[in-house]
This record gives structure tokens, C-alpha cells and sequence, in this order.
């Protein structure tokens, strides 16, 4: 029987094309690419990355992949950049860090609070915003690092309302508490204020300078007590005769908020459990809680000497203090002031260069009252002075070298050197002390390691989001993942971080990590 003509032409069309190559599969076509994303199981089904379609040529895929030899989070995003995956939403994009950013301050911002009664919270006149987690009121010291953000993202309304709390509070108890709880009303933080004061629509406005004047009284009540005794309070007579500052609480006993915890690290010392107590509290106040710097045994909480220490930073921020207010006290025709906080000023500069500046080491130190030396920790705290204006050129150029030696990590500034397990010690990176840093090396002619250390920061707070899809607390700069250590989980929100690193974007948008790459780059 004769095949029909049509019939035979079909069947020899068949099998011209099945002797013709088959299409590469997609381990074929990306290779190295391919075995790298489903070898790191970069995504939890196999079968998601071999159903991806690519958004231009693979050839100019798997070339760019060789150049650039992405890990980790970097080689999902390598993928999502140049495929559209399956279930990722190639028509809906993981917001950016930045615009992540912006979407938590609605989330983090609460009304003004008037609490019922019963209730550990302090009542509040205005809005505010908290650092998130487990932190569900307005804290002191984190909420200048919060600003900063608020103003890079026109959030103005925002910083004088904080502000008008923070007034309202010094008004109310005589200082601003650590955060704004009853427990809390026995300390205060590092004194910010008259940094956030700079952050307001109207830094003129005489309720600034009164609220300024207020927190300074705070700080130095008991100088006369301190001069016949060598410490009253916050207060101490250094061995010249020279008044500086120290953390305390002026509450006895362990704190509300960690009290099991408390008792436990008394129970472990073989101090007065009222001495651990106060100088566990006093920790808390420095906002360093806990860390090396107020260890006698860097691996035993329970040796804390926190009231023993006067520290670098806290005189750093009160110089500032003094200065501000020597400064709006001119500016409001009050000679008599402004001439009484210059010569404060002048006092504090030259008692904290004769006592915590180390020459010979080239860094300022905490000072030990006990054996009237400087203490053997190199901490991140070295460079509150270049951050206000207080240090030299020479002091800035020497500080600026053992930062770069041995506090930067790979993924930002280092606390301390020391791994002890308390959450400000190494690996930890905190949001603040990167400002502080950053904006101190660039202000004394140190821009190209202030960019540095913003850059390394930048990357390991983004190397966290794009995993995790949260902005967190406290970062392990070593291996540039989340940080550990202290008293409780790791939290996310989070107020501080989110703020500065909103500001270093600001300040460099080239850093942003989600940037257009310019072309040849």
C-alpha cells in the first residue's frame, strides 16, 4: 500500500528535526551560575530556579555572575536581579532598604500617651517614635540616632514632638529617665539632648536653652559633696581637684525590668549585693549594658564596677552640653551664662585631656578611680571626642589610626576587642557608636576611613534585610550577620539602626546598595 505524499513529507520533516540538537536545559546554558544557586539551595524548591526566565542574555548573565562571584544573600539577589523567578513577584519587588526604611516609621511612630492607672508608662504629651521589639516606650539616647533618620526622610514634625516629650519629661522629674517607665525614673542615658535640640525646626526657641540648663543640673548635683568626699552621685573630684562625670542610679536594689537577672549576678559576687545592684544600674545608664569597659573580670558580670569608671564619652557629650549652652546663652544676650559654661567647658576639656587622653597609647581611656589609672579597655567610646569638637588635630590624626587598626571589622566598627558574651563587647556593632564614629573621623579631616567604615556598615545592615527581612538591633561585624550576646533576644524594628542608616545613605547615596550602578563600573 502506497503512502500518501503529504504523509511522507510530514514524517520526513519528523525526523529532520529530531536529529537536530535538543535546546540546552539550564544546567547546560548557566553552568557555574547553576550549580552555585541550587548547590547553596538559594532557593528552598529546586525546581524554582530551572522554571526562572532570564531578563536578558544568559551568555552576559553567566559572564557577569564570573566577574562578580556572588555569595550568600548577594548571589539571591544576583538572580533576582537578572530573573524572573517564580513566586518572587517579578512585578512586585522586595522593597529597597531605603524605602524599607521609610515604611517602619508609621509603624514605630505612637501617639501621645496618657496611661491608666496602674501602669508603668509615663504619660506623654506629643507623638514619638519607638526603637520596636520588645522596647514599646521612647528611650533617651536611642532617639537621637532615630532623628537622624526622621530628618533625612522629612519627618520634621516628628523630631520637635519627641522633643516636645523629652522637654515635658525634664520638666516633670528634673531629667530625661532612660526610657519612659516608672523603673526607670532613677537613671538617665548618654546626655543627647542638646544634639537633638540642633535637629529642631526652631533650635532658638528659649525652651530649648531652659530644658538644656535643667539636664546639666542633673548631671553635676552633689559637686559639692564630691569636692569634700572624692564622688557624690554622677559627680567626681579627680586628684587635681578637677570635677568630672561617672553613670549611677539613684535607686538601691536590682532593676524592675531584670530583676531575676540581677539577683542571680548578686548572688554570684562576692560583694554587698547593694554595691552590684547600684553598679548594674549605673551600667544600664551608660547604655552600654553590659560590656568589658565595667568589668574588673572581662568573663564575670557579676565583678560590674560601673560607678568606678569615668568615662570618655559621657564627659565628651557633657563638654558638648556645657558648650551649647554657653553658645544659645550669647545668642539670648546672657553674657553672665554664656561667660559662667565657657569656663565649665574649658574646665572639662582640660580635665578630660589631662586625665583620660593617653598619649603614649594614642586614644582616650575610661579612668579607674580605684587604682587612679586608665583602664585597659580600647572600646569605641575613644571617639566621642572627635564627634563633639573636643579633640585636637594630633589627638584626631592618632585616634584615627587605632580606630583604623583595630577597631574596624570586615563589617564595620568593633565595641571592644574583647569577646566576652555581653552584647557590647566584640562582635557586636551598634548603629550608634557607627555614627558617632563615622561623623566624628569625617569632621577632623578623616573622610576616606569615616566612608569606609559607613560603607562596610551599610553593606552588612543590607546583608541582613535582604535575609531576614528585618532591621535589627545589633550586628555581628565580623562575620556580618546578626549580633548576640546580653540579657535578652535579639530584637527588630529597630528606631536606631534604622536612622542611621538612613543618614549615611543620605549623606553618601552612592552607598545605597540598591543605586544604579553607573555604566563601566
Amino acid at each position: 500500500m502506497r503512502r500518501p505524499v503529504r504523509f511522507t513529507v510530514a514524517l520526513a520533516a519528523l525526523l529532520c528535526m529530531a536529529q537536530a540538537a535538543p535546546p540546552p536545559s539550564p544546567q547546560q546554558i548557566y553552568g557555574p551560575l547553576f550549580e552555585a544557586v541550587q548547590g547553596g539551595r538559594v532557593f528552598e524548591d529546586g525546581k524554582t530556579f530551572v522554571d526562572a526566565a532570564p531578563k536578558g542574555d544568559p551568555a552576559a548573565i553567566v559572564e557577569a555572575y564570573r566577574r562578580e562571584q556572588p555569595k550568600g544573600a548577594a548571589l539571591r539577589q544576583f538572580v533576582l536581579r537578572h530573573f524572573t523567578v517564580p513566586g518572587e513577584g517579578g512585578e512586585r519587588p522586595a522593597p529597597s532598604l531605603r524605602d524599607h526604611i521609610r515604611a517602619l516609621w508609621p509603624q514605630l511612630t505612637r501617639p501621645a500617651l496618657n496611661p491608666p492607672a496602674g501602669s508603668s508608662a509615663l504619660s506623654l504629651p506629643a507623638p514619638y517614635v519607638v526603637p520596636g521589639g520588645r522596647f514599646r516606650e521612647i528611650y533617651y539616647w536611642d532617639s537621637y540616632f532615630t532623628m537622624l533618620g526622621l530628618k533625612a526622610d522629612g519627618q520634621q514634625s516628628l523630631i520637635d514632638s519627641m522633643l516636645t516629650d523629652f522637654e515635658s519629661l525634664i520638666a516633670r522629674y528634673g531629667f530625661i529617665p532612660n526610657g519612659t517607665r516608672t523603673y526607670y525614673l532613677g537613671r538617665s542615658q548618654p546626655p543627647f539632648l542638646s544634639l537633638m535640640v540642633d535637629l529642631a525646626s526652631d533650635p532658638t526657641d528659649p525652651r530649648h536653652l531652659a530644658a538644656l540648663r535643667a539636664e546639666h543640673a542633673f548631671w553635676i548635683r552633689g559637686s559639692d559633696h564630691a569636692i569634700r568626699a572624692g564622688a557624690s552621685l554622677r559627680v567626681v573630684r579627680m586628684p587635681d581637684g578637677a570635677l568630672l562625670n561617672r553613670y549611677w542610679d539613684d535607686r538601691p536594689g536590682p532593676r524592675d525590668e531584670s530583676w531575676a537577672e540581677d539577683v542571680a549576678t548578686a548572688r554570684e559576687s562576692n560583694r554587698a549585693k547593694g554595691d552590684v545592684y547600684r553598679d548594674l544600674r549605673a551600667g544600664a545608664e551608660s547604655g552600654w549594658d553590659f560590656s568589658s569597659r565595667w568589668l574588673a573580670d572581662s568573663k564575670r558580670l557579676s565583678t560590674i564596677r560601673t560607678t568606678h569608671i569615668v568615662p570618655v564619652d559621657l564627659n565628651s557629650l557633657l563638654w558638648r552640653l556645657e558648650r551649647a549652652i554657653a553658645g544659645r546663652c550669647a545668642t539670648a544676650g546672657d553674657a553672665g551664662c554664656a561667660r559662667e559654661f565657657h569656663q565649665l567647658a574649658a574646665r572639662r576639656k582640660a580635665a578630660i585631656d589631662r586625665w583620660l587622653w593617653q598619649a603614649d597609647a594614642g586614644h582616650y581611656a575610661d579612668w579607674d578611680m580605684d587604682s587612679h589609672g586608665p583602664t585597659p579597655i580600647l572600646s569605641a567610646a575613644t571617639l566621642f571626642p572627635l564627634f563633639v569638637g573636643l579633640s585636637s588635630k594630633a589627638q584626631a590624626d592618632a585616634v584615627a589610626r587605632i580606630t583604623r587598626d583595630q577597631l574596624v571589622g570586615e563589617g564595620g566598627l568593633r565595641t571592644t576587642r574583647l569577646a566576652t558574651g555581653q552584647q557590647w563587647d566584640s562582635p557586636n556593632g551598634w548603629a550608634p557608636l557607627q555614627w558617632v564614629a563615622i561623623d566624628g573621623l569625617a569632621r577632623t579631616g578623616h573622610l576616606p576611613l569615616a566612608r569606609d567604615i559607613a560603607r562596610r556598615w551599610i553593606s552588612t545592615v543590607d546583608s541582613a534585610f535582604r535575609q531576614s527581612g528585618k532591621m535589627l538591633e545589633k550586628y555581628d561585624v565580623e562575620e556580618r550577620k546578626p549580633g548576640g550576646g546580653g540579657e535578652y533576644p535579639l530584637q527588630d524594628g529597630f528606631g536606631w539602626t534604622n536612622g542611621v542608616t538612613a543618614a549615611l545613605i543620605d549623606r553618601w547615596p552612592d552607598l545605597d546598595p540598591d543605586a544604579p550602578v553607573a555604566a563601566g563600573e
